[in-house]
């Protein structure tokens, strides 16, 4: 099992930045990538930023950018560093962590945080 937390969102004015934080503990060691989600209601949630053990990065072309992912490997912490944030950036942000093996994959999810980007 892994447990994961969230922190950092809040609200900010468009233009803005924040950097939201993904702390790790459990099974760690089964990890291969981790990466950020986030969901409006009504809506599917979405890939936002991506990044697996070998520290190659992925990204939704909507934050491309402008929304950096990073890992602490030395605090288990993964980061999102979010500039120049729009509106529709608004949305609940959640972690994932993904083990996936040749013929199986277990997703955990964080708590989830709330970003608010007023205009």
């Amino acid at each position: 099992q892994v447990q994961l937390v969230e922190s950092g969102g809040g609200l900010v004015q468009a233009g803005g930045s924040l950097r939201l934080s993904c702390a790790a503990s459990g099974s760690i060691f089964s990890i291969n990538a981790m990466a950020w989600y986030r969901q409006t209601p009504g809506k599917q949630r979405e890939l936002v930023a991506a990044i697996a053990s070998g520290g190659s990065t992925s990204y939704a072309d909507s934050v491309k950018g402008r929304f950096t992912i990073s890992r602490d490997n030395a605090k288990n912490t993964v980061y999102l560093q979010m500039n120049s944030l729009k509106p529709e950036d608004t949305s609940v942000y959640y972690c994932n962590a993904a083990d996936v093996g040749a013929d199986y994959e277990y997703n955990y999810w964080g708590q989830g945080t709330q970003v608010t980007v007023s205009s």
